[in-house]
């Protein structure tokens, strides 16, 4: 089944049909649209195209048990967690295993672990603020953004005029920083 027959199918109606009938083939699909985007993540993390290709693997089997179990609301962001927090804990159980005379060169890499937990917060706070914004704002921060797609194939994916992407993206990135920083300044 060719994933091109179904582009012009939402990730939300794909989810809905995998809810409805159960076929991991619209989970198949859906997934594949993500495998750039989840592959980036576990690039940014773990810095090894064979351990991140692996790792995509795993996280591709992790979510469609996952999505078996439970209804998911906003995919994208859910994926990216689940490949965050994969990749978290494979750099996790490295660091159990490392040998003491390899340890001193890694943690010349690491930064400090208060500017990675600040890192994380303000990554998770983002994520939050994105499903604030409006559908076409977001659409167009996410396209842009996460996965790096130019204004015009932003418009031809979306129908927008080259003028109404630039200015979603504007604006979406101005009222990024707005909701980031009221979140900030109110924690609940």
């Amino acid at each position: 089944m060719s994933a091109d027959r179904y582009q012009h199918i939402s990730d939300q109606e794909l989810l809905e049909k995998f809810y409805s009938d159960r076929d991991n083939q619209w989970l198949g699909i859906l997934l594949q649209r993500y495998t750039a985007l989840l592959l980036g993540v576990c690039m940014k993390y773990l810095k090894n195209g064979e351990e991140s290709k692996d790792a995509v693997q795993q996280i591709f089997l992790k979510a469609i048990t996952e999505l078996a179990k439970y209804r998911v609301q906003y995919l994208k962001s859910w994926l990216y967690m689940i490949a965050r927090n994969h990749c978290l804990m494979q750099l996790r159980d490295k660091n159990i295993h490392i040998p003491v005379e390899e340890s001193t060169q890694i943690s010349e890499n690491n930064t400090d672990p208060e500017a990675l937990r600040n890192r994380e917060i303000a990554l998770n706070l983002l994520e939050l603020a994105l499903e604030e914004l409006n559908p076409e704002q977001k659409t167009c921060v996410t396209l842009f953004y996460l996965q790096k797609r130019s204004y015009q194939d932003i418009a031809e994916t979306t129908g927008y005029s080259l003028l109404q992407v630039k200015s979603y993206i504007q604006n979406g990135k101005r009222n990024l920083k707005i909701l980031v920083e009221r979140k900030l300044q109110n924690p609940q």
